[in-house]
């Protein structure tokens, strides 16, 4: 059974946002060869999304973050950790961010997100569309698109 939480920064204990970390550094920094600013002001103001097994370990995570005004929900750092990849995680947590951001942010009119280059067709199946050409972020082929909500 999977458990599934989403919580202010001010929320996650000191253990879960040390899992958070340790998870997103270990795939955006080490395994992608990508040595940037990881932990940045946007998780401040971020509802973090978990997904974690029966033992507590995290599985996948991403966070949602509003803009000043709270029209514009943008979706970052989607991320499963690499033992639970191919099970179908990413499609739960995207469906499940796109379900938070509506409840989180009532007054959102569009969703946002910077995805990596190769995943277009995964946001596409969710109604994302592009709004940018293919651009390198830290090296790295990324596409802006947004959905309406």
């Amino acid at each position: 059974m999977t458990k599934i939480e989403t919580k202010t920064f001010s929320e996650l204990t000191n253990r879960e946002l040390f899992d958070i970390y340790k998870l997103r550094v270990a795939v955006f920094v080490v395994e992608q060869k990508c040595p940037y600013q990881e932990v940045d002001d946007d998780d401040l103001i971020s509802y973090h999304l978990t997904f974690r097994d029966d033992t507590g370990d995290l599985m996948a995570y991403l966070r949602i973050i509003p803009d000043e005004k709270e029209t514009i929900a943008r979706i970052g750092r989607v991320i499963v950790a690499k033992d639970y990849r191919g099970k179908g995680l990413a499609k739960q947590l995207v469906q499940k961010a796109l379900e938070e951001s509506v409840r989180l942010i009532p007054n959102a009119n569009k969703i946002v997100l910077a995805g990596q280059a190769y995943l277009k067709d995964f946001y596409h199946s969710f109604g994302f569309h592009d709004v940018s050409d293919v651009y390198l972020e830290d090296d790295i082929p990324h596409i802006d698109m947004e959905k309406s909500v």
